[in-house]
């Protein structure tokens, strides 16, 4: 009978220890559960990190190398094209000589080249695009097509324009020249509609059109063709500007794309 106490008391602290070990198990167990998902929460943000350095560096230098384009384009070969034009205009050649409507054609021709290659210059000069400012640069591009007749060309700005920084400024302009040039060259659109919408708390820039369409989760998947290559581009750029990107279409029902950029960190 004297036992039995001892008994108890050894079985208390028994079942004491026993479960002070276990608790003890357990929180080691959690802590190293925490320890193993912060880890893997700072690999992925380095990782994160990493591919946002990569693809900056990467369209930096894109962004170089349009620039230093532009000024070979606009120093040689625009150069070429107005000296070809002032040697026409100096031919002595009147109204009734044979040749005389063949060299006003060429003529129109070259001033042709010579505006289209200033236009391009322009487009690919990123100094141009933060010196005039977003809004009066895609309005550039715009009155540049419409003068072409290619496409019935809408623009609209709503609100006071606010100026981006650089960064900003550059990206947003090849994201809309990137889905401009996907709706000429895919869409068989012949209408376009581009709006800006400029207030306190978000910048809209919103690019519709009327043409075929077509299926989005396919196009960005795919790497092979011109258009899955562009999206994953804007997609890219619209990513290290922390903007919020959609694209809606459906085959035979035209695409809307809308780019949202929050204004606080400007």
């Amino acid at each position: 009978m004297h036992e039995t106490p001892e008994i108890y008391f050894v079985t208390v602290i028994g079942i004491i220890l026993g479960v002070l070990l276990v608790g003890f198990i357990v929180t080691i167990l959690f802590l190293y559960q925490r320890r193993q998902q912060k880890q893997e929460a700072d690999m992925e943000k380095m990782r994160d990190k990493f591919e946002r350095e990569a693809l900056r560096s990467q369209l930096e230098i894109q962004e170089n190398a349009f620039k230093t384009m532009g000024q070979e384009l606009h120093d040689n070969i625009g150069q070429m094209l107005s000296v070809a034009k002032l040697t026409l205009s100096v031919l002595p050649i009147d109204k009734q000589h044979p040749a005389y409507e063949q060299l006003q054609n060429s003529t129109e021709v070259l001033n042709k080249a010579i505006f289209d290659l200033s236009n391009l210059t322009k487009s690919l000069h990123t100094d141009r695009i933060t010196q005039v400012g977003l809004a009066d640069s895609i309005r550039f591009e715009l009155y540049a097509l419409k003068k072409g007749g290619i496409l019935d060309v809408h623009f609209h700005v709503d609100g006071a324009e606010e100026q981006f920084n650089e960064q900003k400024s550059i990206f947003l302009f090849r994201m809309f020249q990137e889905s401009l040039n996907n709706i000429l060259k895919h869409s068989k659109a012949t209408d376009v509609e581009v709006d800006l919408s400029y207030s306190d708390d978000v910048f809209i820039l919103r690019i519709s059109d009327n043409g075929i369409g077509f299926n989005v989760a396919e196009k960005k998947q795919s790497t092979n063709s011109h258009s899955g290559v562009g999206l994953k581009s804007i997609f890219n750029r619209a990513k290290l500007i922390g903007a919020d990107l959609s694209i809606h279409s459906e085959p035979g029902q035209g695409t809307d794309i809308r780019i949202e950029v929050p204004m606080k960190d400007e």
